[in-house]
């Protein structure tokens, strides 16, 4: 089964003139069919779903749209806004994850689903958490027996109507030293007064298994990284487009945007559609290092890797760039064409 091919998944949340969040989340997506052609000017049928706790979660809302391709195979769509299947997009507790969401396409237009795929919402969207505050409802009832047990417990009603008249008394005569700036400095918050808290976080390490695969670089504060596959996803593929400089496609530094352009412009099976086409452990967020994040890969010297390895990273009209993972040497103008011997890795991004 193929799958959607997602250049670009976002969650975008803008507040309002009231600053009310709104119900809907934005979502792109280039789509490919079975033969791996881009799917353009064309009108398609979706179901959209949004699952609770795994890729394989209860679906807590599901909707259908049909919207149409642009002439680059790309479909831009609003999701809370098509046919509800089941379930009310503005009733999920965005607080009790994490999520995913589920895209199954019919690129003839119906509901014939055929390409398939699921990526997990790496971000809670906020304001939607912010606004399900909206829907409490019924009495909420006070249960905890410390609360019934101190003075809080006996505020009544009369006391709180007489508030307003209790404060108008400053009793230090500084009607303001008590109200305080809060800010957040890295993974604390802290008052202007004093006093701070810090933000737990979880803290990921070098060759933890997590997000598919192994973790073979973290950034500084460990919170974010790389993941890599734990095997070749190929032992012999050429790199594609030969003869052809793809435009925008040449960074030593961002594999994701020159695998993502690849696998739009050139036709065929190559090193970068290989990997931004494959479904790896419930993830579709796959793609082809750079230059750079595969010598980050070489240099965790991840066990059983040897051999020569694709980058995304391309240097003229019939070249781009290979690692020699047996003596780290980068090849910078290796031939497109060249098949044999050329190994693919995809990594990932968390």
């Amino acid at each position: 089964m193929k799958k959607l091919y997602t250049i670009l998944t976002a969650v975008i949340i803008t507040a309002s003139a009231f600053a009310q969040a709104p119900e809907k989340m934005s979502y792109q997506a280039v789509v490919r069919d079975a033969a791996n052609a881009l799917v353009t000017s064309s009108g398609i049928g979706m179901q959209l779903s949004i699952l609770q706790d795994s890729v394989n979660g209860t679906a807590v809302y599901v909707e259908t749209q049909t919207p149409t391709t642009n002439i680059n195979g790309l479909v831009s769509i609003e999701i809370g806004s098509g046919t509800v299947v089941s379930g009310a997009f503005n009733t999920i507790d965005w607080s009790n994850g994490p999520y995913f969401i589920k895209t199954e396409t019919d690129p003839t237009g119906g509901t014939t689903y055929t390409i398939t795929g699921t990526s997990q919402l790496m971000s809670v969207p906020y304001a939607m958490h912010a606004n399900t505050a909206d829907s409490v409802i019924g009495a909420i009832n006070e249960t905890d027996p410390l609360f019934n047990t101190s003075i809080a417990s006996g505020i009544t009603a009369i006391d709180t109507s007489n508030w307003n008249s209790k404060l108008t008394v400053e009793l230090d005569g500084n009607p303001t030293n008590e109200l305080q700036m809060l800010s957040v400095v890295n993974d604390s918050l802290i008052l202007s007064n004093g006093n701070a808290v810090q933000v737990p976080v979880r803290i990921h390490t070098l060759g933890e298994v997590y997000g598919g695969g192994k973790v073979f670089w973290v950034d500084p504060s460990g919170e974010h990284g790389l993941i890599v596959t734990t095997s070749n996803l190929s032992t012999g593929i050429t790199f594609g487009c030969y003869g052809t400089n793809v435009y925008g496609a040449s960074s030593t530094s961002y594999g994701e945007i020159n695998s993502a352009i690849y696998a739009a412009e050139c036709s065929g099976n190559n090193a970068a559609s290989l990997c931004v086409n494959s479904v790896l452990n419930g993830y579709i967020d796959w793609y082809l290092p750079s230059e750079e994040e595969l010598e980050l890969l070489y240099q965790y010297n991840y066990p059983g890797m040897n051999g020569s390895y694709w980058s995304s990273t391309q240097t003229s009209d019939n070249g781009a760039v290979s690692i020699d993972f047996n003596n780290g040497t980068h090849y910078q103008t290796t031939s497109k064409q060249i098949a044999g011997g050329r190994k693919v890795r995809a990594i990932r991004k968390f």
